[in-house]
C-alpha cells in the first residue's frame, strides 16, 4: 500500500508514490486525514476533562485536602483557603471549624460546577464543529496554525536593538534641477522607473527578478531557490528618492509580511550583502522605518557562518538555514574571490554601529589585516585567495569583474568614516598606484583603458564593469597623496571618455560587456559572447560622479543618450530587458529585468538630472549596488572591538 502524497507547507506537491495514480485521490486522502485528526483532538480533549475531574477534584466523602501551598500557582483565580500551608510556614488553623468546613464545601461545589460547565461547552463546540463543511474546517485549522506560528515568532523573535543616535540625514528627496529641459529628462527617468516597477509588481511580485517578455518571475543561483523579492529590496531607496511613496509603501508592506530568511537556500554572501543588507540599511536611513533595520540585522546573522573558515576569509556561498558554506566550483583552486570578500566593509561597519555587536566590524577588519600581511606580486592583489590555506590562487588581477569593488570599498571605508580611517585610504592609494603602473595604458588611438593582468601578461581588454573606475578615481581625487587630485580627476575623465566610446561605436548606442584595444580595433567587442548589454549601470555611474565634480554638460548629454537608447531598445510591454548584441539593428532580448537596473542604472540617471543637493556626497557614500549609507561622524567614539579612534 502506498503512502498518500501530502501537500508540504511550500505548496509544492511531493511526487505520487504509485505510478499512474491521479493527484485527486491523494488530495481527498489528505482531507480525510484532516477530519480524523480533528475527531481525535476532540476525543482527547474529552478524555483530558474526564481524567481532570477524577484526579483534581477533592474526595467529598472524607473531606480531605491536599494542602501543597500551590493553589495560587495552579488555580490562580481561587483564593488559597485559610487552612492552607503558606510558603515556609505550618498549616494555619483558624477557629470556627464548622464554618470553615462549610465554606470549603461551597468552594469545591463551585469548582465542580465550573468544570461541568466547561465540559458542556466543549461538547457543544464539538457538535458545532461536526456540522461544518470540510473547507470551513480546513480554514479554521489554517487560522489556528497561523496563530501558533505568530506566537512562536513573538516568543523567539529578535532581541530589541540598542538605541543609537541616527546619523544626520540630508538631501534625501526633491533635488529639483531648476532648468525645465533637465527637469523634463528627470521626469522621463522617473517614468521609466515606474514602468519597470509596475511591470514587476504585476508579473513578478515576490520573485527575485522579472522576465519581462514571458511576464513571469525569474531567479538566478545567486539568490538560491527562494523567492526573496530581490527587486523589491533593491528598488526601495530609488523609489523613495524619486518620491514614488505609494510604491515604496507597497514594497515596505511586502518586506514586513513576507521577507523571510529562515529558508533552505544557498545564496551568494556578496550579492545578498550588497543588494539586501545594503538596500535594507539605505531604506532604513532614508525613511526611518524600523522594520528595515530589523530585517537587515536578521539577515546579517545568517551570513556570519560563512566566515567559519581556517583563515576567516568567508566562503562565497552560505546556506541560510544550515549555515554551511562553500565556494564557487569555477573559482581557481577552491578560492574565494577578492571582490566578494572585499566588499563587505561598508555594510558591516553600519551593522556594528546599529547593533553594538562588534562581530561584524571585527570580521571585516580581520580580512584587511590578513591582506596587509600577504605578499602582493608587483603590488597587485590577485583575484583569488584560498580560504583554507590563506594563499593566492592564480595571479589574475582585474579592476573589472572579480576585483572591482574591493578597491572601491577601500576608498569608501575612508569616506564613510568621515576620513578618519587613514589605514583604508593608504591601502587604496597604494593599490591604485600599482594599478596605474601595471594595468592602465593608452591605445594607439589615444584612448585610456584599464587592462587585466594574467600571469605576468597584460590583456588589452576592458569590461563594462571596469567603467565604474572613472567615477572612483574622481571620488578619490580629493585626499590623494602628493597633490595628485588634478591627475586623478583627469584620469576619471579619460576613463569616462573611453567608456562613452564603447557605447558610441555600437549600432544601439549601448555598451558591450567587454571591449578590446588591439589588432586595430578599439573599444569594440570581438567575441559574440561579449556583445551583450544587460542593463548595467557602471558607465552611467561614472558620468554622474564626473558631473558632480566638474559640471561639464557633456556628462548629462552622454547620460541622456544612454537613457534614450535603453528606452528605445530595451523597453518592452512587460518591463525592460537586456539585449544580446549591441551591434545588431535587430537585437534579440535576454528576457531578464535585472534588480540592479532599478537599484543603480535608473538611480544614477535620476541623480544625473537632479541638483547636487539630492544625496550630497559629503553626507552619503553609495555602496557598490548604489545604496546610500550615511557618513558616520564618530570622531570621539570607538566602534566595539576596534582599537583605532573612528
Amino acid at each position: 500500500m502506498t503512502t498518500p502524497a501530502l501537500l508540504p507547507l511550500s505548496g509544492r506537491r511531493i511526487p505520487n508514490l504509485s505510478p499512474g495514480a491521479s493527484s485527486f485521490p491523494h488530495h481527498r486522502a489528505t482531507l480525510r486525514l484532516s477530519e480524523k485528526f480533528i475527531l481525535l483532538l476532540i476525543l482527547s480533549a474529552f478524555i483530558t476533562l474526564c481524567f481532570g475531574a477524577f484526579f483534581f477534584l477533592p474526595d467529598n466523602s472524607k473531606h480531605k485536602r491536599f494542602d501543597l501551598g500551590l493553589e495560587d500557582v495552579l488555580i490562580p483565580h481561587i483564593e488559597a483557603p485559610k487552612g492552607a500551608k503558606h510558603p515556609g510556614g505550618q498549616v494555619v488553623i483558624h477557629g470556627q471549624g464548622g464554618h470553615d468546613e462549610h465554606r470549603h464545601r461551597e468552594e469545591e461545589e463551585s469548582l465542580r460546577h465550573k468544570i461541568r460547565a466547561d465540559h458542556e461547552r466543549a461538547l457543544q463546540e464539538a457538535k458545532e464543529k461536526l456540522k461544518k463543511s470540510r473547507d470551513e474546517l480546513r480554514a479554521e485549522i489554517q487560522t489556528e496554525k497561523s496563530k501558533v506560528v505568530q506566537e512562536l515568532k513573538k516568543k523567539d523573535g529578535p532581541k530589541p536593538l540598542p538605541p543609537v543616535p541616527m546619523p544626520k540625514v540630508v538631501g534625501v528627496n526633491d533635488g529639483d534641477p531648476g532648468e525645465p529641459d533637465v527637469k523634463e529628462k528627470r521626469d522621463k527617468i522617473r517614468e521609466m522607473m515606474k514602468h519597470a516597477w509596475d511591470s514587476y509588481r504585476q508579473y513578478g511580485w515576490g520573485h527575485n527578478e522579472l522576465k519581462p517578455l514571458a511576464k513571469k518571475g525569474h531567479s538566478t543561483n545567486i539568490f538560491g531557490n527562494s523567492q526573496m523579492g530581490a527587486t523589491i529590496v533593491d528598488a526601495l531607496d530609488t523609489l523613495y528618492m524619486m518620491g514614488l511613496h505609494d510604491e515604496f509603501k507597497d514594497g515596505q508592506e511586502w518586506i514586513e509580511h513576507n521577507l523571510d530568511f529562515s529558508v533552505n537556500a544557498e545564496v551568494s554572501v556578496f550579492e545578498v550583502n550588497i543588494r539586501f543588507i545594503g538596500g535594507l540599511l539605505a531604506a532604513y536611513y532614508l525613511s526611518g522605518q524600523e522594520v528595515f533595520k530589523v530585517k537587515a540585522v536578521q539577515l546579517a546573522e545568517k551570513l556570519l557562518p560563512a566566515f567559519n573558515t581556517p583563515t576567516g576569509i568567508p566562503w562565497a556561498m552560505v546556506n541560510l538555514k544550515s549555515g554551511v558554506g562553500r565556494n564557487w566550483g569555477w573559482a581557481s583552486a577552491g578560492s574565494s574571490i577578492l571582490a566578494e570578500f572585499g566588499t563587505l566593509h561598508m555594510e558591516f561597519v553600519h551593522l556594528t554601529y546599529l547593533t553594538g555587536n562588534p562581530a561584524y566590524y571585527q570580521k571585516v577588519m580581520h580580512i584587511r589585516k590578513l591582506l596587509a600581511k600577504m605578499d602582493r606580486p608587483n603590488g597587485l592583489y590577485p583575484n583569488y585567495l584560498n580560504p583554507r590555506t590563506g594563499r593566492w590562487g592564480q595571479h589574475h588581477t582585474s579592476v573589472g569583474g572579480l576585483g572591482d569593488s574591493f578597491y572601491e570599498y577601500l576608498l569608501k571605508a575612508w569616506l564613510m568614516s568621515d576620513r578618519t580611517d587613514t589605514e583604508a585610504r593608504k591601502t587604496y592609494d597604494d593599490a591604485i598606484e600599482a594599478i596605474e603602473r601595471h594595468l592602465i595604458r593608452k591605445s594607439n588611438g589615444g584612448l585610456t583603458f584599464i587592462g587585466e593582468w594574467k600571469n605576468g601578461h597584460l590583456e588589452r581588454k576592458m569590461g563594462h564593469l571596469t567603467c565604474f573606475a572613472g567615477g572612483m578615481f574622481a571620488l578619490g581625487a580629493d585626499g590623494s597623496p602628493d597633490d595628485k587630485a588634478g591627475h586623478y580627476l583627469q584620469l576619471g575623465a579619460e576613463i569616462a571618455h573611453t567608456c562613452h566610446e564603447s557605447y558610441d561605436r555600437t549600432v544601439l548606442k549601448l555598451g558591450p560587456e567587454a571591449f578590446k584595444f588591439d589588432s586595430g580595433l578599439e573599444a569594440v567587442a570581438v567575441r559574440q559572447n561579449e556583445k551583450y548589454y544587460i542593463l548595467r549601470p557602471e558607465v552611467i555611474e561614472t558620468y554622474w560622479y564626473m558631473w558632480r565634480f566638474t559640471h561639464d554638460p557633456k556628462y548629462r548629454q552622454w547620460g541622456w543618450e544612454a537613457a534614450q537608447a535603453i528606452d528605445k531598445y530595451c523597453r518592452v510591454s512587460g518591463g525592460f530587458s537586456g539585449v544580446k548584441d549591441v551591434y545588431s539593428s535587430n537585437p534579440t532580448y535576454d528576457d531578464v529585468q535585472q534588480s540592479f537596473f532599478l537599484a543603480e542604472t535608473l538611480k544614477y540617471l535620476y541623480l544625473l538630472f537632479s541638483s547636487d543637493d539630492l544625496m550630497p556626497l559629503e553626507s552619503w557614500v553609495f555602496n557598490t549596488e548604489a545604496h546610500p549609507l550615511p557618513v558616520l561622524r564618530l570622531a570621539n567614539i570607538t566602534l566595539p572591538g576596534s582599537q583605532a579612534q573612528r
